[in-house]
């Protein structure tokens, strides 16, 4: 058995539960990357053997996902340490023992690239900064300086996930994906 190759170059994880099932989506930066990714590696991927483990440590979260492959010459696993946050504790709750699985874009946005009603990361739309003054938000108790914003972009290929487990970081390494994925990639 050859060694997994392990990628972790993407930006982050993004969930969406609005869908017949609800979606979790690595987010690259461009989208000839994900085309790519998806193209040489993901469509390959035997849907009843793609899984994803999610090994909590703190306020933390490693993000692992892999499968059996059609094409075992090109294919790849991920992994990721990331911070816990509300969207990821929605999707533990909420996912139901299956997901699909969806590629995404993530793109920062100026106020010269949004809508009017686009919210800024400080949390005041975009016409509550001032044009002409490098974007600053108007409202005098915000310190924003700048407007800033992102948007998400998916993938309408998707994969159909049964095989997702939430584990400690005690246990997780009687997971074979979890073991693999600690073995060559975490630094104690």
């Amino acid at each position: 058995m050859s060694a997994i190759s392990w990628f972790d170059d993407f930006e982050g994880i993004a969930y969406r539960y609005y869908d017949l099932r609800m979606n979790i989506a690595p987010l690259v930066s461009s989208r000839k990357e994900y085309a790519s990714i998806w193209h040489d590696t993901i469509r390959y991927w035997i849907d009843p053997t793609i899984k994803i483990r999610f090994v909590e440590t703190g306020d933390k979260y490693w993000f692992i996902m892999g499968a059996d492959s059609q094409k075992p010459e090109s294919n790849i696993s991920f992994f990721k340490l990331l911070q816990k946050s509300e969207h990821y504790e929605r999707f533990k709750k909420g996912h139901g023992g299956e997901a699909y699985l969806r590629l995404g874009t993530y793109a920062h946005k100026s106020l010269k690239d949004v809508k009017k009603d686009a919210l800024c990361n400080c949390g005041h739309e975009a016409v509550d900064h001032d044009e002409n003054d490098n974007d600053e938000c108007l409202y005098n108790k915000c310190d924003c300086k700048e407007f800033s914003s992102f948007q998400v972009n998916l993938l309408k290929r998707k994969k159909t996930i049964t095989d997702i487990a939430f584990l400690d970081e005690k246990d997780a390494t009687d997971d074979p994906l979890v073991k693999a994925c600690f073995d060559a990639n975490k630094s104690e």
